[in-house]
């Protein structure tokens, strides 16, 4: 039986695009407006968001291929490149931040129009963030690591900017100039540690970690319910690859069975997997529970 098609999910790429443009123009025009390098980091950040939304568009896109004879298991993994690009971004605007900030703490200076482009901020954060909860609602619901990441960019942009928002309020209000650059270089440190995660779940997907333990538990759940019924399990093998699962594990049955009544129970065993795990394709082995042999795991390398 085949795994569960995957969902068109470009329209959420599409849309986190979308944002991005609008956040950007409205960033700048609070950089422009006030000249603040809080709202300047703001706005490079949400440069970072568009070229994310951009790949996660082409890897999504990629990852929604059918299988075929060069890739008999699918494109899913193409989306760790698109969380993986996006997490090197994000590196790479904390240093440009990072650098702003300390030449403007070298060569301070007033800020301007601060309670116009305060609002023009406000709003630019709120589409973020409504933008961020779409992407998280469907990133989690369709196991789609590209709009994960993207939804947690926003989010991180969007606390990034409520911080710099306040820091330039603090500005407006206390008249120390110094205030805005130090909030920009905690921004910066704070969207690195994002970067790093990101690029370090990618790194996990790429090497076929095992699935999460709350997950393995699930599977193992459908397993102790076949085990009350005199059937018995070993070398349970777990993987992601983007939205899809894979799972493999040998089943073991009484020998006097026929074939027949060992495959049923191997096809509802797959169903329940299936049923607890989305997107997952599982993979059983029949053999006969009396034979020493069939306790032995196939280990790689050993």
């Amino acid at each position: 039986m085949t795994a569960t098609p995957l969902p068109n999910l470009k329209p959420y790429a599409w849309l986190s695009i979308a944002a991005a443009v609008a956040t950007i123009l409205l960033k700048t025009w609070a950089w422009r407006l006030t000249g603040s390098v809080g709202l300047l980091s703001d706005a490079l950040e949400s440069l970072v968001n568009l070229a994310g939304a951009v790949m996660a568009l082409w890897m999504l896109t990629i990852a929604q291929q059918p299988a075929d004879e060069n890739h008999a298991y699918g494109h899913s993994k193409a989306e760790y490149f698109a969380s993986g690009f996006e997490g090197v971004l994000i590196l790479i605007a904390a240093l440009c931040i990072g650098a702003a900030a300390i030449e403007r703490m070298l060569h301070p200076r007033a800020l301007d129009a601060v309670g116009v482009g305060l609002a023009v901020a406000v709003v630019a954060s709120i589409i973020n963030f409504a933008t961020s909860r779409v992407l998280a609602r469907a990133g989690k619901k369709h196991r789609a690591i590209a709009l994960e990441a993207d939804s947690r960019h926003l989010m991180t942009d969007v606390w990034t900017s409520v911080g710099i928002i306040i820091g330039v309020a603090a500005v407006g209000i206390t008249g120390w100039p110094w205030l805005d650059p130090l909030l920009a270089l905690l921004v910066a440190a704070y969207i690195m540690w994002t970067g790093v995660s990101l690029i370090y779940r990618s790194a996990s997907g790429l090497m076929d970690a095992a699935l999460p333990p709350e997950e393995q538990a699930r599977i193992e759940a459908v397993l102790d319910a076949y085990r009350a019924k005199g059937i018995g399990f070993h070398a349970l093998l777990t993987r992601e690859a983007g939205a899809r699962v894979f799972v493999s594990v040998h089943v073991l049955v009484p020998g006097v069975w026929t074939v027949q009544r060992g495959h049923d129970y191997a096809e509802a065993i797959e169903a329940a997997i299936r049923h607890e795990i989305p997107y997952s394709h599982v993979l059983t082995h029949l053999e006969p529970i009396e034979d020493p042999l069939s306790q032995e795991d196939l280990v790689l390398d050993r």
